[in-house]
């Protein structure tokens, strides 16, 4: 197959998450089996305008704002008459809209839609032109064989008026080879909470910060690391002063994979407070490493988390329920590791190779209805 892959950034853009860990890992290995794959997305101040990462050809253009306006013209110019067997866009912030300018058929994956948390993580503008233009989404994509990583975004996309027997879930993966657990002797000496991602607005990351105060003022001991860095970072940093934490608080900013995992492998516990996701990747990647996860029962993270067995689910916004759940886990060494346990035996039932798989037959079966009825 020849795929035209649409995605607002690359893996290699510094804004990169936990999509693009997905894309690289699921088309990196059906480039492997053979097939060609063509990946549009936005650059970035002294980016080039070319690059590949794991065998995918990427085409930068213009930035995050105006990619959706460029893609269509550029493909008219210089791709439409490459051959491609079909189009898989790669649903993540703004649409592209593809079935109404591709000749080739289209492929919708959608990790999540934003719709009013939107307004969590943007200017009112931006955050009310996303919410437009997701509108249009089921009208367009209504009949489009379409993927999600999660039950919650499919869930999410009936809701919205999306054919429910289009849409196919086919969850992330874990690499279970290199997220491994150590000992318990081997963790942090201390009680370690860590928050691994992107900061921004709708990560609700204060929420975690205001837990940790909770956890201060009844006299519990503890160290919060937060690895990553946005936009959202200024107003952490107030609040962490603000609750009088800041020397309970680290942040580490961006953080190289060998960090990243020494730190997933250490911590005592993963927090992840989104109030929306499409998974929660690095709730995966914490369990593959034994360490519990307690997470926001919200949309995404519901799916990756399971309540009392591989860590905790609490209202969203709790931050008393949530400190209450990180002192059960600090006091109790034997849930701990029970909990580490689970973990572990929930992330091996995923792998990168099972979703690439999954998602290449699902590809290979779009272009061959596409030529039988062509």
């Amino acid at each position: 197959m020849k795929i035209l892959l649409l995605n607002w950034i690359d893996p290699v853009n510094p804004q990169a998450g936990g999509a693009e860990i997905h894309l690289k890992n699921v088309f990196g290995r059906i480039v492997e089996n053979g097939h060609h794959v063509t990946l549009v997305s936005s650059g970035w101040p002294g980016c080039q305008s070319r690059g590949s990462i794991d065998g995918i050809e990427i085409h930068r253009l213009g930035t995050r704002h105006t990619l959706s306006m460029l893609t269509p013209v550029y493909y008219r110019q210089k791709l439409s008459h490459q051959g491609f067997d079909l189009v898989v866009e790669d649903l993540n912030k703004v649409p592209f809209f593809s079935p109404l300018w591709a000749r080739e058929p289209v492929t919708l994956l959608v990790h999540h839609l934003f719709g009013f948390s939107a307004f969590g993580g943007a200017s009112f503008p931006v955050a009310a032109l996303s919410c437009l233009l997701e509108i249009p989404i089921p009208l367009i994509f209504r009949h489009i064989p379409t993927i999600t990583v999660s039950r919650s975004t499919s869930e999410d996309l009936k809701r919205r008026g999306m054919s429910s027997d289009q849409i196919t879930v086919i969850p992330n993966g874990i690499d279970c080879e290199e997220f491994t657990p150590v000992p318990i002797s081997d963790r942090f000496p201390e009680p370690t909470v860590l928050y691994l991602g992107r900061l921004k607005a709708y990560k609700r990351v204060d929420i975690i910060l205001r837990a940790i105060a909770r956890l201060k003022d009844s006299g519990v001991a503890c160290r919060l690391l937060i690895a990553g860095d946005g936009d959202y970072q200024g107003r952490l940093n107030e609040l962490s002063k603000t609750l009088g934490i800041g020397s309970n608080i680290e942040f580490l900013g961006f953080v190289p994979e060998s960090k990243k995992l020494e730190l997933l492998r250490k911590s005592w516990i993963n927090v992840l407070t989104s109030s929306k996701e499409g998974w929660g990747i690095t709730n995966l990647e914490a369990a593959a490493c034994g360490t519990p996860t307690i997470a926001s029962d919200s949309p995404g993270l519901r799916d990756s988390v399971l309540h009392e067995s591989t860590g905790f689910l609490v209202d969203h916004g709790n931050h008393e329920a949530l400190a209450d759940r990180m002192i059960e886990l600090f006091d109790d060494v034997d849930l701990r590791i029970k909990m580490g346990l689970k973990s572990r035996a929930f992330a091996k039932q995923f792998s990168w190779d099972k979703s690439a798989m999954a998602v290449e037959e699902l590809l290979r079966q779009r272009v061959v209805h596409s030529q039988v009825n062509s």
